[in-house]
């Protein structure tokens, strides 16, 4: 089974740049593509019902096209942690009831290169006694990490990554997103930062995104590579 499970060091990682980059990438090799974000908060309200801008993002770059029901399945206004929102409308979050879905999305949709992403990082809670980390667990998904390149992501990507495999699962590798361009300015040092994590995640890495002026997948598509997957 060709899937992933998309996780983040933080909220606004860069997980969908990423990941819709990364789609991006295999619809050039002429791959089939799926992406899905089964649960997304932080969602307008438009004449089709609540859309959410991330699902959005990896609806377009799935080929050939889905509905967006397949790519999100379950959809919250506010934009608060997901499992705050499933209390407030009265829609409890399930592991098992997710990976159901999901489950059966890969049999009636399959692809070559499908991609599922979480949300915020990977201890995310889906409700009192699950996280989003259960998700893939269930399913024993490789894991694909984007570190969010600031301030702090070298603890951030480490625990994060001893968290993925303490939960017993492959950390497929890894890609670099620079979220603040502050953090980039010096290349010295930004380098020192990047062989820090090449060598401490022990994971493939997959590219380093730059800071973009406009962050699209077909952008952000050629810093990133598919090889080590």
């Amino acid at each position: 089974m060709n899937v992933w499970f998309v996780t983040g060091t933080d909220t606004d990682a860069g997980k969908t740049l990423v990941t819709s980059a990364l789609l991006y990438a295999a619809r050039q090799q002429q791959l089939s593509t799926l992406g899905l974000k089964p649960v997304a908060s932080g969602s307008e309200q438009t004449s089709d019902g609540l859309r959410n801008d991330d699902a959005l993002a990896l609806q377009r770059q799935s080929v050939p096209s889905v509905d967006y029901a397949t790519v999100n399945t379950i959809t919250f206004a506010p934009a608060i942690a997901p499992h705050l929102a499933a209390i407030e409308t009265g829609q409890p979050l399930k592991a098992s009831a997710i990976t159901h879905l999901l489950r059966k999305t890969f049999t009636q949709t399959p692809r070559d290169f499908t991609l599922i992403e979480g949300a915020g990082g990977w201890r995310v809670p889906l409700n009192a006694q699950e996280d989003f980390a259960d998700l893939a667990i269930a399913l024993k998904l490789p894991v694909i990490l984007v570190v969010g390149l600031k301030l702090g992501c070298l603890n951030h990507a480490r625990l994060t990554a001893e968290a993925i495999r303490a939960d017993g699962l492959h950390l497929a590798g890894w890609a670099g997103s620079v979220v603040d361009p502050a953090f980039a300015a010096d290349s010295t040092r930004f380098e020192a930062n990047i062989a820090h994590l090449k060598t401490r995640l022990a994971a493939h890495c997959l590219g380093i995104i730059p800071h973009l002026d406009a962050p699209e997948a077909a952008t952000a598509a050629p810093y990133l590579s598919l090889e080590p997957l």
